[in-house]
């Protein structure tokens, strides 16, 4: 697709480690894929929209709903949707790095395939919910690792 610093990024990730600790399928509960880019040079809805159109016709055949967000944008909508400021971002990684829980903040990268996590995976792999000291919004945190905890029960939410 040729998309700047491209990532396939977060849920699909996460929930299918959680997923194969649990004894379900990888996919089981995935409700979306989440594909992060970056270009600055057209902060406009259009060029993003046009991006996802794009997209969503190259991946029509594979039954499974893609979101995809430029993340050179998401400063310019993020407080009318989520009620908080958010500051502009200079990558993709960028975005990844704030997710509510810090164990999420994994993504592969589509141009060469490799992993970025950057708190690691031992959190991940023992089902530790942690807030992202990057994003301390505690009530959405909590309501995020609540809603992961009713679908993966053994998974522990860690304060501090």
């Amino acid at each position: 697709m040729q998309l700047r610093q491209c990532h396939l990024a977060a849920g699909c990730l996460f929930q299918a480690t959680w997923n194969r600790a649990s004894g379900q399928s990888a996919g089981w509960g995935v409700k979306d894929y989440d594909v992060f880019y970056f270009d600055d040079r057209d902060l406009s809805w259009e060029a993003e929209d046009a991006v996802i159109a794009r997209v969503q016709a190259a991946v029509a055949d594979l039954g499974v709903q893609v979101e995809v967000r430029n993340q050179a944008r998401v400063h310019l909508w993020y407080r009318e949707r989520f009620g908080d400021d958010y500051p502009q971002l200079r990558s993709s990684r960028d975005g990844i790095d704030r997710y509510l829980v810090a164990c999420t903040c994994v993504a592969i990268d589509v141009a060469d395939g490799t992993l970025y996590a950057p708190y690691g995976l031992e959190e991940l792999g023992q089902g530790v919910l942690r807030m992202n000291p990057l994003m301390p919004q505690r009530e959405m945190f909590l309501r995020k690792a609540m809603n992961y905890q009713a679908r993966w029960p053994w998974l522990r939410i860690a304060e501090g």
